[in-house]
């Protein structure tokens, strides 16, 4: 019996050094939360490449681009559109926590197109505080209005690009059924009040009385507007068209300048190449861009001299495109009308599809809170 079981033993510890010769020793086998660790990190780091290289997810916090997108929507937002922006920090994904003081040099990998005009655009916004990076500013989605080296006018709400009307009631263009301003709606009957129902219908939840008793404001697309315009007792549905005011409780851009938010400009848009022309009068309107986008020091001296770098200059040649933005939602819309131009190492990526929609005033059960009909919906 003992010479057996030596047998035994010594063929197991043959095994044993076949197994370690070959390197084919058993493995343990995972426990439960390894193998949950395991597919956590995985999760993050899969995450964090699709979001970096390929698109983003963004909520919608306010109005400013309705109706075209709501309160509460949730967006796809397209890097490979117009090229994914390397990191220009180390940071915690998902987070606003990062190193600070640490700039990465950074680039932007070729993309399928540049922003077009009419794009609905994601991008950090500018006028964010001086000291933050670029990547770590506000995320703001406009739309493209105004090209590089276009000149954009604003005239009585009409925008004009170099001249060419861009929108007017009476087109079809692209976004008449969600771009939406304000109206003045003249009745015949000063004691009629227009049916609720029926602005409803047409996606108008208020009227608001005016100083005249025939006059009533609404917000309301160019589509709806039209639509009011018809009806029996209407005379008239004009846009609401504001003036500059010396008392105004905000501040256009330039600062000096003494536009509207519906009359507005005419004002030059910078251009990767373009060359203008340095005067006191435009000076307002670059210096901004010269200093905090191109990285320049400037000055304008009292006897009109403008310098740059300490040289005096009368022209200056922009290194990169910039675009003129507004929301969809005209009056109701802090836009580059408010703070200037969107610099092209600003813009993020392109808004593609709306993939849920949640509306945290809509009925008090969770499901009837989901807009449906609003997922899975491509962003024009």
């Amino acid at each position: 019996m003992p010479e057996s079981l030596g047998k035994k033993e010594r063929k197991q510890r043959r095994a044993e050094r076949a197994a370690q010769r070959s390197g084919k020793r058993e493995k343990k086998k995972k426990g439960p939360l390894r193998e949950w660790l395991d597919a956590i990190v995985f999760a993050i780091i899969f995450m964090v490449i699709m979001r970096t290289v390929f698109f983003d997810l963004f909520q919608i916090p306010t109005p400013s681009m309705e109706k075209s997108l709501l309160v509460g929507d949730y967006i796809v937002v397209s890097k490979l559109h117009y090229g994914m922006r390397t990191p220009m920090t180390i940071g915690i994904p998902f987070t606003q926590i990062y190193v600070r003081g640490l700039d990465l040099p950074w680039t932007r990998f070729p993309g399928f197109s540049e922003p077009k005009r009419f794009d609905a655009v994601v991008f950090n916004w500018p006028a964010d505080e001086e000291n933050k990076p670029i990547d770590r500013k506000t995320y703001y989605i406009k739309r493209v209005i105004g090209m590089p080296s276009d000149t954009l006018e604003i005239i009585d709400k009409i925008v004009h690009v170099n001249g060419d009307t861009l929108f007017f009631k009476e087109t079809k263009e692209p976004f008449k059924d969600t771009m939406q301003r304000f109206w003045y709606v003249y009745k015949e009957d000063p004691r009629m009040r227009l049916p609720s129902a029926r602005l409803e219908e047409l996606g108008v939840s208020e009227q608001w009385p005016t100083m005249n008793p025939t006059v009533v404001r609404i917000q309301a697309t160019d589509a709806a507007a039209e639509a009011i315009e018809a009806w029996e007792y209407v005379t008239a549905v004009n846009p609401v068209v504001r003036e500059p005011t010396a008392n105004r409780a905000y501040s256009l851009y330039p600062p000096s300048s003494n536009y509207s938010t519906d009359n507005y400009g005419p004002i030059t848009i910078p251009g990767k190449d373009l060359v203008v022309n340095l005067t006191p009068e435009n000076w307002p309107v670059y210096e901004h861009v010269i200093t905090k986008y191109e990285g320049h020091t400037a000055s304008l001296s009292s006897d009109g001299t403008i310098r740059i770098n300490g040289e005096a200059r009368d022209s200056y040649t922009f290194t990169q495109n910039y675009y003129f933005v507004m929301g969809d939602n005209r009056d109701n819309s802090e836009d580059s009308r408010f703070w200037g131009f969107v610099p092209m190492d600003h813009v993020v990526g392109r808004a593609v599809a709306v993939y849920f929609s949640w509306n945290s005033e809509g009925s008090p059960f969770i499901l009837g809170q989901i807009r449906g009909k609003r997922m899975f919906r491509a962003i024009q």
